[in-house]
């Protein structure tokens, strides 16, 4: 009896294997992460991506079984590859929207005359590039409105998006993703309403993963707003701690970089989403460079917290 039970509880191995140490950090038992990356996110290749679904869930207090948010692949020109992002979908921003008790509906999609037009490209293909060429029949633009409640009104939030603006790539090229290409009315009517959305309810709707598939990250910290929640307020520092006397060393770069890391260290002020602009510097700058991006940082961690031990 003992071995059959033994068989019964044997899991597989994990197709992305992760330490017991930091499942244990997570709450997580083994069978539930192998859910999470055969089942919620199949399409995931890193454990770095699904670890950061699951925090996104947690800081926000959603059920990640329910698969509220997605995990992105997005062109990271700096790097030269493909990085995973994590993105709430249209279904969670919409949900979001109705729990602030001022939803007040949405009106029918409007859209915009048929286009036709093929697009040619090259892609990597198991490692090798290959040129494809696709013919797509989709709308020329999509308008939604979203009607919101501000002071008893029913006030309408209308925007109009563009398939030729808005459609996913591959690989940073011209060549629509396949789910573009097979659902072309269907994606571009998630991209209206979440711009609608975001337009009624900028404060609670951010961007979606609809939209931010086949977008590249092109000098802006996008993935900074994946972590944003309104939870991480109150939440420990993450930054790895700087002593307070300690000035960072300002390093002999060009000016621009320097303008660069201070503009991202706003965005992480005000999105405080602290773990994902540390990983970000650790990516993209080395030496001197990275100890002062680092160290500008977790002085701006201190200093947001600061206010808040204060009172």
């Amino acid at each position: 009896m003992s071995k059959s039970n033994s068989t019964l509880t044997t899991l597989p191995a994990c197709r992305l294997a992760i330490p017991p140490q930091a499942l244990t950090e997570l709450g997580l038992d083994a069978a539930t992460w192998q859910v999470l990356v055969d089942s919620i996110f199949p399409a995931a290749n890193t454990v770095e991506g699904v670890l950061l679904a699951v925090r996104y869930c947690q800081a926000r207090g959603l059920d990640v079984m329910k698969r509220p948010v997605h995990i992105v692949p997005m062109w990271n020109r700096s790097l030269g590859r493909e990085v995973e992002t994590v993105w709430p979908g249209i279904a969670e921003v919409q949900t979001t929207a109705a729990r602030t008790g001022q939803w007040a509906g949405m009106d029918p999609a409007r859209f915009g005359p048929e286009v036709t037009r093929s697009f040619s490209g090259s892609i990597k293909v198991n490692g090798a590039w290959q040129d494809q060429a696709v013919t797509v029949t989709f709308p020329a633009w999509c308008e939604v409105t979203v009607y919101r409640l501000i002071g008893g009104a029913r006030c309408p939030f209308t925007e109009t998006v563009f398939w030729e603006e808005t459609y996913a790539r591959m690989g940073g090229g011209e060549l629509p993703t396949s789910m573009w290409v097979k659902r072309p009315r269907g994606q571009l009517l998630k991209c209206a309403k979440a711009a609608s959305l975001r337009a009624a309810f900028p404060e609670e709707a951010g961007y979606t993963a609809e939209e931010m598939a086949g977008k590249p990250i092109d000098g802006d910290l996008v993935s900074m707003t994946v972590a944003t929640s309104s939870a991480e307020a109150t939440a420990t520092p993450t930054t790895e701690s700087v002593p307070e006397s300690t000035e960072p060393v300002v390093p002999d770069v060009d000016e621009a970089i320097l303008t660069q890391i201070e503009g991202l260290v706003i965005r992480a002020a005000k999105s405080r989403a602290w773990a994902s602009a540390q990983d970000y510097f650790k990516g993209r700058y080395q030496g001197e460079v990275l100890d002062y991006a680092l160290a500008e940082l977790a002085r701006a961690e201190r200093e947001s917290f600061a206010p808040a031990e204060a009172a």
